[in-house]
């Protein structure tokens, strides 16, 4: 028999795909039937997980003020339970701070960045190491590579850059790590190193080609290069286009 959770977790995974395919209004019907089975089971951290989904949904279709609220008040309802150091709670609480912070950062509050990276530190520390309880990959690492996101997202390359020198992504998942070669590649278009940000993406292609050539992040990352007059001429590129072409027609 498929259990309440069973159904909860299926709306998350569903969730996570769709925005990773754009597709933010079919992740928003996902993470709302995911919650009500959450709420069915009772369980604090997959509701938790749940929202944490909604708040990243909210975010891709700009809307800021719910999205911060949204993580405030989930984040508020966990906080009793990471008295019993679970570290399913611990870690979805912390997620909801990064994602967060990544509202913040979008709407220019430097302050609130660092508050909100800090605390996530604070937990990530408690927690003793990076891991991935309900996908969150929340950990040290993870929140490393979320102020070199939040200062991509305030187009601050000099302060992305300087946090990269310090962060090594091996210990994320593969779709983790994935991201993070997004953020790398788009701080080298920024300085307008073509060269270095279509190696990059060749990067994150040989980790997951299906991710690469489906993620929406990918796709305006390469549309980018290949609307500059370097990358029209540099074959790696084309060749990257091309792939991602074919995958997303054979879809």
């Amino acid at each position: 028999m498929v259990t309440k959770q069973t159904l909860a977790l299926s709306g998350q995974a569903s969730a996570m795909v769709l925005t990773k395919l754009g597709e933010h209004d079919l992740a928003w019907i996902a993470s709302e039937r995911g919650l009500n089975a959450a709420q069915d089971a009772d369980d604090p951290a997959i509701i938790g997980s749940l929202n944490r989904s909604m708040v990243h949904t909210l975010q891709s279709h700009g809307r800021t003020e719910a999205s911060t609220r949204l993580a405030e008040r989930t984040a508020d309802n966990l906080r009793p339970a990471l008295d019993a150091g679970s570290a399913r709670e611990t870690s979805v609480y912390g997620t909801l701070l990064l994602a967060a912070s990544m509202t913040a950062a979008r709407a220019g509050d430097r302050s609130a960045v660092n508050e909100l990276l800090d605390e996530a530190d604070h937990h990530a520390a408690q927690l003793g190491q990076d891991a991935n309880h309900l996908w969150t990959a929340f950990g040290p690492t993870n929140v490393a590579v979320h102020r070199v996101a939040t200062a991509v997202a305030r187009d601050d390359i000099a302060t992305a850059e300087h946090h990269t020198r310090q962060l090594h992504p091996s210990a994320l998942p593969p779709e983790r790590r994935i991201r993070y070669l997004f953020d790398v590649a788009m701080i080298a278009v920024k300085q307008d190193r073509t060269g270095d940000a279509i190696a990059t993406m060749l990067e994150a292609e040989q980790l997951s080609p299906e991710q690469v050539h489906n993620h929406v992040m990918a796709q305006q990352i390469v549309a980018h290069l290949r609307s500059s007059r370097s990358g029209r001429q540099d074959p790696r590129l084309a060749q990257l286009d091309r792939r991602t072409r074919k995958t997303r027609a054979a879809a």
